[in-house]
């Protein structure tokens, strides 16, 4: 049903959001719009910085172990 609507149909109902709803409305709206993907793909960033952050500092704490320790185990 929505396949077939086409330039003609967009423009139609693009005509009929502007009628009911106002310039106004319209321009805020979208201005909301664009906050909200701003701040989504600022999350986004911060997200994957905190994972990659994250695995860096768990590669550098794994290896705690002395080299040496089974000669210790030996002696005592």
């Amino acid at each position: 049903m929505l396949n077939n609507i086409g330039l003609p149909g967009l423009l139609l109902i693009a005509v009929v959001v502007l009628v009911l709803f106002g310039r106004g409305k319209i321009s805020s709206l979208m201005g909301e719009v664009g906050k909200g993907i701003t701040s989504f793909k600022k999350g986004v960033s911060e997200g994957t910085k905190e994972l990659e952050d994250e695995t860096e500092s768990t590669e550098a704490a794994r290896d705690v172990t002395p080299a040496d320790k089974g000669k210790e185990k030996d002696k005592v």
